[in-house]
């Protein structure tokens, strides 16, 4: 390609012509992906938000109609002979230890997993934190959430856990901790208040805000980031494409 202009002509080989329709498909592609990103954070802030308008009575009849983040209320009694500890579930300052995860028996029947919050490992793995917690009837409060995914699986989600309770578990989904506990268990869990007793650190359960360093405000900026290397891309294809015309008759 080639046009005229003066002393100067555009004339950009074709390399640089593949190479920046590449970088700028490339770098939109990127920008719009963190645009996705940022509109999946801002509906998760307003489900959080929303939430906490009301708190509803859960129920086994009323969970599935429920949205994420939900304050609810439940009425029962937990089991402390069948907890589970999640593996790898760093506190809101690094350190590793486990997320306790507690069924709790609903007093209108059925069960549901309540995270407890997080706790420190042991001296070593071989020795597990003490967990235990009372099975008196109780009414705690809290917010439904989906138990925590890796961002890569490595392992079997379904492996069953050997030795006794509680259970070390790594990641796991909800087929697998109904198979570890042998009964049915409903869908999500109850990321338990911070002011309810028998709990621990619980400080990180929510790990963004609308300005966070989770936020959308960050994915925005990203994107922001993305689209401008575009444009950049396209200015320096459009400089460097520009020949001085004595330049192109030496060639």
């Amino acid at each position: 390609m080639s046009i005229g202009q003066a002393t100067r002509r555009f004339s950009p080989s074709v390399f640089a012509t593949l190479l920046t329709i590449v970088g700028v498909g490339l770098f939109a592609r990127l920008g719009f992906w963190q645009l996705h990103r940022a509109d999946e954070k801002q509906a998760l802030l307003d489900q959080y938000a929303a939430g906490q308008h009301s708190t509803v009575d859960l129920t086994a009849a009323v969970i599935g109609t429920l949205p994420r983040y939900q304050q609810v209320r439940a009425h029962g009694h937990y089991d402390p002979a069948h907890q589970i500890l999640l593996d790898n579930m760093p506190s809101g300052h690094g350190q590793p230890g486990y997320r306790v995860v507690t069924p709790f028996e609903l007093e209108q029947g059925g069960s549901i997993l309540v995270d407890r919050g997080w706790l420190a490992m042991g001296a070593t793995r071989d020795v597990l934190p003490e967990v235990a917690v009372p099975a008196d009837a109780r009414t705690i409060v809290g917010r439904l959430d989906v138990l925590p995914r890796a961002g890569v699986q490595l392992g079997n989600e379904d492996e069953m856990p050997t030795g006794g309770w509680p259970h070390v578990m790594n990641f796991p989904q909800h087929a697998a901790v109904v198979k570890a506990l042998g009964r049915p268990v409903l869908e999500g869990l109850i990321l338990l208040d911070p002011a309810q007793p028998d709990g621990y650190e619980r400080a990180a359960q929510m790990h963004f805000d609308a300005g966070s360093e989770f936020g959308p405000q960050r994915h925005l900026a990203y994107a922001v980031q993305w689209f401008a290397m575009a444009a950049a891309a396209v200015v320096i294809y459009l400089i460097l494409g520009f020949r001085r015309t004595a330049d192109a008759n030496a060639r």
